[in-house]
């Protein structure tokens, strides 16, 4: 998502261009990981410098700040997600389970007025992986009765390691990857 973009770009506007470059692209191919993990990547990998958890969770913190300014603007709703959820909620046990700070989601699907919508709404530190297994066991779903719906290849992998189907949304490049046809 293009917002997510700016993110990175204000945090790490202080540091080599080409970098962050590097790291928006990393960003974009794996848009399920959470922002700590991009942040240590960017670090590490693109830097090859060290950085503490602390500095980690700051520059989240900061991260997340922005976020918050930007995604409180409905305009970032897909309206299209948005009626299918509004008209379903009652049908479905829909769970969100995502790579954005968990308290960040809380904060926005609350500011959104949207929470009301979701049994749970779980995000990081927490992988995505794990998220999904804790939901799938703490509400007992059967596994061949539950459906991740998702736009990145780490929704893919989080719903085939936990043995439940995957439907892809919003990313024309995950199309091949869909178990299931779409249900809006």
């Amino acid at each position: 998502m293009a917002v997510r973009d700016i993110g990175f770009k204000r945090i790490f506007s202080a540091f080599d261009q080409e970098s962050v470059a590097k790291l928006l692209e990393y960003h974009r191919e794996n848009g399920g990981l959470s922002r700590y993990v991009k942040i240590r990547y960017f670090f590490t990998e693109l830097l090859s410098e060290k950085i503490t958890e602390n500095e980690v969770r700051e520059y989240a913190h900061q991260f997340s700040k922005i976020m918050i300014n930007e995604l409180t603007k409905p305009s970032y709703l897909i309206q299209e997600s948005l009626r299918f959820i509004k008209n379903k909620y009652k049908e479905y046990n829909f769970h969100v389970a995502s790579g954005s700070d968990q308290e960040e989601l809380r904060y926005l699907c609350k500011e959104l007025d949207i929470s009301k919508y979701f049994i749970s709404i779980n995000g990081s530190p927490t992988p995505k992986e794990k998220l999904v297994e804790e939901i799938l066991d703490e509400y007992k779903y059967e596994r061949k009765y539950t459906c991740l719906i998702g736009d990145s290849i780490n929704d893919r992998d989080a719903a085939k390691s936990n043995g439940i189907l995957f439907l892809a949304y919003n990313n024309e490049k995950l199309n091949e990857f869909s178990e299931i046809k779409p249900l809006f």
